[in-house]
């Protein structure tokens, strides 16, 4: 990783995790240059990205302030992964439950009508997979990313490609923790959920792809909150 990214992953997460909160100012440039040893022109471009995600902006005179969450980028994979490496609180979740209930469904339905061989072939790869990650919760987590991210693009449309990535991406973390190889019946439940909807799409049918993914979605939002309780107690 470059100083660069290093510095915007460290002051990104500094703003995600209210060190400095909305309307606060971050260090001036002599603080920062001499907590990350860097030069003037690496701090220029840090700046320049974290303005550009939407966490900053800055002003002659005024200096460098931290935006209110709602200009935030969340569909920023560096963003979303900042937010993943703090974990997530209940109201993050259920946002990023949200977005992908009103998105992948419609993916899977566009999937089903313009799939190609290719396309099945490809999450028949992923299923398989999701099948043989049965002592790697990391593993299955990772079948299941390339899984969502294969209906994307089986789909035809780059954003819903490029958002199911993203919104993914940051679903690895949390399904880790509540994995279903923990379980053999909680694991086949799920390869068989992420199974059928490969079926319909083959099948061209959109409303039995799109009802597959609600379900999935569905099953794993329940397997996580089951898990907190369970840590809970």
């Amino acid at each position: 990783m470059s100083s660069h990214d290093q510095v915007a992953r460290a002051l990104g997460i500094d703003i995600l995790g209210g060190v400095y909160p909305p309307g606060s100012k971050i260090p001036n440039e002599s603080e920062i240059l001499h907590r990350f040893g860097i030069s003037r022109t690496v701090l220029r471009e840090v700046l320049k990205t974290l303005t550009a995600k939407g966490l900053i902006v800055s002003k002659t005179r005024v200096g460098t302030t931290v935006l209110e969450a709602s200009h935030w980028n969340f569909f920023d994979a560096d963003v979303l992964s900042w937010k993943v490496g703090q974990s997530f609180d209940a109201g993050f979740r259920r946002d990023l439950s949200e977005v992908r209930l009103a998105l992948e469904p419609a993916a899977a339905a566009v999937a089903a009508e313009r799939r190609s061989d290719e396309d099945i072939a490809e999450l028949r790869r992923c299923i398989a997979e999701m099948r043989a990650a049965t002592t790697s919760a990391r593993e299955f987590a990772e079948a299941d990313l390339d899984f969502h991210r294969a209906v994307g693009h089986a789909s035809g449309n780059v954003l819903m490609q490029s958002m199911s990535a993203v919104v993914e991406t940051a679903l690895v973390a949390s399904f880790t923790l509540s994995s279903p190889i923990r379980e053999d019946r909680e694991h086949e439940a799920a390869v068989r959920g992420h199974e059928r909807i490969v079926d319909a799409i083959e099948a061209r049918d959109g409303a039995a792809a799109a009802e597959g993914m609600r379900k999935v979605i569905g099953h794993g939002v329940e397997r996580l909150a089951k898990a907190e309780i369970e840590a809970k107690t």
